[in-house]
């Protein structure tokens, strides 16, 4: 995970486990909680160094950090904190356990995840999910799910997609082309062919099928899915089609949808906020500032309150204005 040095929380210095973990039971003994202490530590440490906190706790008082805040919290700071202490590829199992239980799926968790990892990510929250839930995932997403969103789903649970090495122009040619006719050409589209081409082939190749397409139909690849499909097929072809151009910019348009309008979609919100944070938040709150002429950080203090305001902004780490 080298390549990340993008994200808001890094590695916390100096750190001290121990005085992490005290200092944590202290805030959480006795009557009233001091969440403030709470949500310091937590957003500001990274990962690795939460689990270490845990492991700390456990030792020293024999109880289990993940259930104390559970106890001592509620509401939306709680879902953050114990967010935040689940490593990340245990978060996101976790996310799609909960998308893909019950009555009802969540399609949105489904096509975030899905569209946004990359293959190694991907092969890493099946064995999670393996480990966690003795269940195979792709057999929990294909019983609740069916027809061509299914199909891309599964497509993209075999995270096979092509390496990245070098681009054959011929080829690139021949994708548009047969996307066109699959596409703008054909009365009724041919979903296949956009599954197999979008779900397989590797990002600099389909970067450069985009601006081909755009070139022989005179649209964006975008516009097309728009019109050609619709439902669940079309926001993860969306999803799909967006994060191979950009994923930082994929986010923030999901962050900023997240809080648009009357009502947040917390669950989004937080989603994002813990999984990129160390992965990609710096760059996507360049985008954000780039595309929806406001900073995240502006648009979480007007949209949030109190203690989940609070470490939500730390998470963010600054404002770009």
């Amino acid at each position: 995970l080298l390549q990340y040095a993008r994200g808001t929380v890094t590695a916390f210095a100096p750190f001290d486990a121990r005085a992490d973990a005290e200092a944590l039971r202290k805030a959480m003994k006795g009557l009233g909680t001091d969440e403030e202490t709470v949500l310091n530590i937590i957003t500001t440490r990274n990962n690795a160094q939460r689990q270490e906190i845990a492991s700390s706790f456990k030792t020293l008082f024999g109880r289990n950090l993940v259930d104390d805040l559970k106890s001592e919290l509620t509401g939306k700071l709680e879902t953050l904190m114990v967010s935040l202490m689940r490593p990340a590829h245990v978060f996101d199992a976790h996310a799609l356990k909960h998308a893909i239980k019950g009555a009802g799926t969540n399609e949105k968790v489904l096509t975030e995840i899905l569209a946004s990892r990359t293959p190694a990510e991907v092969q890493r929250i099946k064995q999670v999910y393996l480990q966690e839930y003795e269940a195979n995932l792709e057999d929990k997403i294909t019983g609740e799910t069916s027809g061509h969103f299914q199909r891309l789903l599964v497509v993209l649970l075999q995270a096979n997609r092509d390496p990245d090495v070098g681009v054959d122009e011929a080829l690139v040619e021949q994708d548009a082309q047969v996307l066109f006719r699959a596409g703008e050409l054909k009365w009724g589209t041919d979903e296949e062919k956009f599954i197999t081409i979008l779900g397989t082939r590797s990002v600099s190749h389909l970067r450069r099928v985009f601006d081909k397409y755009m070139t022989i139909s005179g649209f964006q690849i975008e516009e097309t899915i728009d019109r050609e499909t619709s439902g669940d097929l079309e926001k993860l072809l969306l999803a799909v089609v967006k994060c191979i151009r950009n994923v930082p910019a994929y986010f923030a348009e999901t962050l900023y949808y997240s809080m648009k309008g009357a009502g947040t979609d917390d669950d989004t919100l937080i989603r994002v906020m813990v999984s990129r944070s160390e992965v990609d938040l710096l760059d996507i709150r360049r985008e954000f500032r780039k595309n929806f002429a406001k900073s995240l950080y502006q648009m979480i203090q007007k949209d949030t309150s109190g203690d989940y305001r609070k470490a939500l902004l730390l998470l963010c780490g600054g404002d770009d204005d």
